[in-house]
This record gives C-alpha cells, sequence and structure tokens, in this order.
C-alpha cells in the first residue's frame, strides 16, 4: 500500500492550503473567539471551492477529504471540517449547507458548534440520525477552548433515520476525521516549537541546539508522522472498523504527549495568550474530550480484527 501522496492529491493539498493562507491560520482564530463565533466566510469558501464534496467525487475519495481536514486543522480553521468533509459525506448522498454538529445522544454533553449547526448528526446506536437544528437553537457554553461550544434543546426536530448500520458507519466515520484533526493540531504546535527554539537563544547558542531537546523533538516527529500514516491508512481502507480505530487509538494516546513537550520547550511563552500554541492545545483537549481515551479505541480494533477472523474461519475453535 503505496500512501505516498500522487500528483493531483498534492495538488488538492497545495490548493487547499493556499484557500487557507487567505481566509484561516492563527490570527484569524484568535479574533473569532473573542466572539465564540463561527467562521462562515472559511466554511463558505471550502464548500465553494469544492473541498467539503471531495470525497465523492469520482477520482477522489477518503484519502483526499482526510487531506483537507488535516490541511484545516493544521491552520486553526474554526469550521465543522471534520464533519462536514468526511462523516456527512459517508452519510448523505450530498453535504448539508452550513455546519454541521456531530453528537453522540448523551443528554447535557457538549457539542462543537452546535449553536450554529444547520443540522445534527445524532449516534443512535444502531441507526444515525440526521437532525435539522433550523429553529431549533442550542444553547450557548461559554468555555476556554477557543472553539464554540453549546448544547442541544432537549426537544429536537423528528429526524430522518439513515437505516440499520449506520450508526457504526458514522462512529467509524468520526473516528477517522477527529485523528485527521488531531494530526493537523500536532503538526502546528511541532512546526511552532521547532520555529521557536530555533530562534529563541540561551548560553550564547539556539536552544535548538541542544542534543537533548533534538531528541525530545525527534521523538515527537515520530509520534505525528505515525498518526498521520495510520490516519492515511484508515482513509485508503475507507474507515474499516480497525484501521479507524487504530488511527484513532494513536492520536488519543500521542497528541497529549506531543502537546506536553511542545509546552515544556516552549516555557512560559507557549502558556501565553500572545503565543498561538493556545490556539491548537484548547482545540486538543476538546477533540480529546469527543474522541475518548485510547482504551476504548484499542478494544474497537480488537473487536473489529476477532470479527474478521472469525468470518474468515480462523477464529476460536478453527
Amino acid at each position: 500500500m503505496d500512501l505516498d501522496l500522487n500528483q493531483d492529491q498534492q495538488a488538492i493539498q497545495d490548493a487547499v492550503e493556499a484557500l487557507l493562507a487567505k481566509h484561516a491560520g492563527p490570527e484569524r482564530a484568535v479574533e473569532l473567539q473573542v466572539d465564540d463565533a463561527y467562521d462562515h466566510a472559511l466554511h463558505q469558501a471550502l464548500e465553494e471551492a469544492g473541498f467539503l464534496e471531495i470525497g465523492l467525487v469520482d477520482g477522489a475519495g477518503w484519502l483526499e477529504a482526510v487531506l483537507v481536514v488535516e490541511a484545516v486543522a493544521r491552520a486553526a480553521g474554526t469550521v465543522s471540517i471534520g464533519a462536514s468533509a468526511v462523516v456527512a459525506p459517508a452519510l448523505l448522498a450530498r453535504v448539508p449547507r452550513g455546519a454541521v454538529a456531530l453528537a453522540g445522544g448523551e443528554e447535557g454533553e457538549l457539542i462543537r458548534h452546535a449553536v450554529q449547526a444547520s443540522c445534527a448528526l445524532l449516534d443512535g446506536g444502531e441507526e444515525a440520525i440526521l437532525v435539522p437544528l433550523e429553529g431549533s437553537p442550542a444553547t450557548p457554553v461559554a468555555t476556554n477552548y477557543v472553539v464554540p461550544m453549546g448544547r442541544l434543546p432537549g426537544s429536537l426536530p423528528e429526524g430522518e433515520r439513515l437505516g440499520p448500520g449506520s450508526g457504526e458507519l458514522l462512529r467509524r466515520f468520526w473516528r477517522l476525521a477527529i485523528a485527521a484533526e488531531c494530526v493537523g493540531a500536532m503538526r502546528a504546535a511541532l512546526d511552532l516549537t521547532v520555529e521557536y527554539v530555533t530562534n529563541r537563544r540561551q548560553f550564547g547558542r539556539p536552544v535548538g541546539s541542544f542534543q537533548a531537546l533534538q531528541h525530545r523533538l525527534a521523538e515527537c516527529e515520530v509520534l505525528v508522522q505515525g498518526g498521520r500514516w495510520l490516519t492515511l491508512r484508515a482513509a485508503h481502507r475507507a474507515a474499516s472498523a480497525e484501521a479507524a480505530a487504530l488511527a484513532a487509538a494513536h492520536t488519543a494516546g500521542t497528541a497529549l504527549r506531543v502537546f506536553n513537550e511542545m509546552h515544556q520547550m516552549t516555557g512560559a511563552m507557549g502558556f501565553t495568550r500572545e503565543h498561538p500554541l493556545h490556539i491548537w492545545t484548547t482545540r486538543l483537549h476538546v477533540l480529546r474530550h469527543e474522541l475518548g481515551g485510547a482504551r476504548l479505541h484499542r478494544q474497537a480494533a480488537a473487536r473489529a480484527r476477532w470479527l474478521h477472523h472469525t468470518t474468515q474461519g480462523v477464529g476460536r475453535g478453527n
């Protein structure tokens, strides 16, 4: 399985990065944070460029969609990119216009972009449910997450049940989407930190010239690259149950370590609002909240592997 980007995939990545250079970035994220706002302008630009439906385009697929999600997360875009570009296309014939919220169905849960969403995809167990939210406003919740959060109303309009098995499909692609967002956030944090230790001088030399820091940065690079390749592998396999769970398990288990290391290396500056590292740090906490612990996803991967073996006739008792 060759996961190196081909010419078309590289062109897609370059195009979305060019769009994000105009419409996103840490300064834009901080600007939106003041009002806890959603970036409708960026969402519209992604929509008009066709990036939100790229997973449905002939000749493209989930790997291209994951590249878009990763790039938007790396640029700190305040949009429902994972839900709109990965999860919704996996379940629906057309991607809904406007923000899409993803909800686990638990009462009172905090949901990203719930207030701004035009619809929500709910995990109903066996079935996923598409619920329109226009006219049923969510309640905004003030947080320190640099991402608009809210709670859905207790009484929702009748939703469209998406058929048996759609609940499992929702969970698989949700894992894939969040893994891609985590990878983008980790990459941004690592690049910021490398830049910082290159420019920060101590004892008459750049901090990054000290071998101990170089070793720790190299370990973090391996973790980020590992997460990226597992996520691309899951996309290549159309978010198969095992591949998506492994990608989620890796990012859930390593993202916190990477961010802890980045804050150790940037010192007090990394904890300030003046330094952009906090943007991706706070978003990481939201993503980890949605993703859950690594153990949950390892168990899901083990179940998927076991089911595969038993259906292939090599399980217990054979």
